[in-house]
């Protein structure tokens, strides 16, 4: 028996399989108190991956021998499967200037890329997107021309989008010359306009901006859906009618989650395509962008001392573990008809899940990913309710500071039984 506990809150217990099958345990939690995670929670040989979200953390990848594993038997000829020749394709990334030309991505110089981050006041937009987008800016990634617009229901200019943006904007890469001077050129770059998420016309007035910075290049247009699902639908139709692209092409970047379930899903995607062709529509998961994340492929299958190993045969247990040490702050309104388990748990890690436990893809297309992503989720046996444990974090005082509660927070409604903390048990056939 493994227990989770958390100070001034009540302790959580959690069977683990002692099976040969082997089994994932995630664990996600939006708190102010950290989760502790006891040693005795690992059994035989084992794997431990742990995440934070905001900051990221330094996150330690730890075996543990413990259990007899039998002999492996050697691949005869590594050309009959496709490992080498993937580990070839995660080893050869080009930088950025053995790159083609980045005005290629645009249609060239006579051609302009306008950006529209739609939710543009939101938690994710400033301390995701608008960062994101500065990366790109700063490692030479956008085109020579381009713009980005911020739209949202908040009152603002677009200086105070610039200042609000300059805070969380870091030189996060390697080289840091001329930073503060590249921040400067970027926030020179980025607007604002303000107008309603189902209004034809507030986004017809978008339109005449994006024309005016445009300045009768080719325009292509990209907007990023930085808003909850249930308003997607009217977004994607205003900004398809009354401000795509003229002349060039018009995107949307559609964030998790999509929907509530699986029906209400099918229903989204639907209704996108009502407006949409499926190839203008890009679903994301923002969590994947994480470093970690990115880096656990080419740890999976670019590594000869790891892809031998990398098999039930050797690990009996994989713990995915999610924590935040703050709490909704003033974003109860979004959290509470989600919840961590839609929040988290079946979208960020379910898909660091499938991509720890897939087989190798046959090339690195994204079909061939997806395939073998898709035989992980299969594979997994349906959760039942004694296989979950979920909770809610309470107030607290720690260092003379106190901390509200979930249902402190004046977005949440004072009887919300909505769960910030969460642990299941996964067994894989």
């Amino acid at each position: 028996m493994a227990t989770l506990s958390s100070t001034n809150s009540p302790s959580y217990a959690a069977p683990l399989s002692s099976s040969s099958s082997s089994s994932t345990s995630f664990y996600g939690g939006c708190s102010h108190r950290r989760v502790a995670m006891p040693g005795g929670l690992l059994s035989g040989a084992s794997l431990r991956l742990g995440c934070n979200r905001h900051p990221f953390s330094t996150n330690v990848v730890r075996m543990q021998d413990g259990a007899v594993a039998p002999t492996v038997n050697p691949v005869k000829n590594e050309n009959e499967t496709p490992f080498k020749k993937l580990a070839e394709g995660f080893a050869s990334v080009k930088l950025p200037e053995e790159t083609a030309d980045r005005n290629e991505c645009s249609g060239g110089s006579g051609s302009t890329v306008s950006i529209t981050v739609v939710g543009a006041s939101g938690d994710l937009a400033k301390k995701k997107i608008f960062p994101a987008l500065f990366a790109l800016y700063y490692e030479d990634c956008l085109p020579e021309h381009f713009t980005i617009f911020g739209y949202a229901r908040t009152k603002m200019t677009d200086e105070e989008l610039r200042v609000m943006i300059s805070r969380t904007l870091t030189c996060r890469i390697d080289k840091r010359e001329n930073c503060e001077e590249k921040m400067d050129q970027f926030l020179k770059r980025c607007f604002y306009h303000a107008g309603q998420y189902d209004s034809q016309d507030n986004f017809a007035e978008l339109d005449m901006k994006l024309r005016q910075h445009e300045a009768g290049r080719v325009s292509n247009r990209l907007f990023y859906l930085s808003i909850p699902p249930n308003i997607f639908i009217e977004a994607v139709k205003c900004a398809s009618s009354s401000a795509s692209a003229a002349n060039g092409w018009t995107r949307v970047i559609v964030e998790k989650p999509f929907g509530r379930d699986s029906e209400s899903s099918a229903a989204l995607t639907k209704s996108l395509k009502q407006y949409l062709e499926e190839d203008q529509i890009f679903r994301i998961d923002h969590y994947l962008g994480k470093e970690l994340v990115e880096n656990l492929s080419v740890l999976r299958f670019s590594n000869l001392i790891f892809e031998p190993l990398w098999s039930r045969q050797y690990i009996r247990n994989v713990q995915l573990i999610f924590s935040e040490d703050f709490g909704t702050e003033g974003r109860g309104g979004y959290f509470d008809h989600y919840g961590i388990i839609r929040d988290i748990m079946q979208n960020h890690l379910l898909q660091i899940l499938a991509l720890f436990a897939m087989e190798t893809p046959v090339s690195l297309d994204a079909e061939d990913i997806r395939n073998e992503k898709v035989k992980v989720l299969r594979s997994m046996r349906p959760l039942q309710l004694d296989d979950v444990v979920v909770g809610q974090y309470k107030s607290h005082t720690k260092g003379g500071t106190t901390y509200p509660g979930y249902t402190d927070d004046k977005t949440v409604p004072s009887d919300s039984l909505t769960p910030t903390f969460a642990a299941g048990r996964s067994v894989h056939r």
